[in-house]
């Protein structure tokens, strides 16, 4: 993941809803299906095992996030582990195939997350967060983001 996507993923968590947060763990596992897929094709074993790491931390946070008193969620389970197995399976045997299986169950779930997060109203999960302005001032090539930090201290409020 480059510097900016990571920023631009710092950004968006802290203004992010339940389940905006959700969607956002959809994009960021399938961006590291892409980067596997990449070192598998090129023969990086080093940055395949990250990628797989990387996916695996997506799907346990996924998981850690079920309710698991609705019925929906032990479905929801069952598809994570099978994106971890698979997952697992692609870095053991050097085999994009696996990566392949798991793509388009990342993408469904992704979909239908989109569809519900414009349902939900709730605000950020974050709060006491910096406010970011963008568009106020321009670099040489790129538009610059600007911070406001009325509070210096945006640690836990009690």
């Amino acid at each position: 993941m480059t510097k900016e996507l990571k920023q631009e993923y710092t950004l968006r968590i802290t203004q992010a809803n339940k389940t905006q947060l959700i969607t956002i763990l959809y994009e960021m596992a399938l961006l590291y299906v892409g980067e596997a897929e990449d070192a598998l094709a090129t023969g990086d074993r080093t940055e395949l095992k990250d990628a797989v790491r990387r996916i695996q931390g997506c799907m346990c946070e996924l998981m850690d996030s079920l309710h698991m008193e609705y019925e929906i969620a032990h479905h929801l389970l069952q598809l994570y582990l099978y994106v971890n197995r698979e997952v697992a399976q692609a870095a053991l045997h050097n085999n994009a195939e696996n990566l392949e299986h798991v793509r388009p169950v990342l993408n469904r779930l992704l979909e239908a997350y989109k569809q519900i997060e414009g349902q939900d109203t709730t605000g950020p999960v974050m709060g006491n967060t910096q406010t970011v302005y963008a568009g106020l001032t321009y670099g040489r090539n790129d538009l610059m983001e600007s911070t406001a930090d009325p509070v210096a201290n945006r640690g836990f409020c009690v």
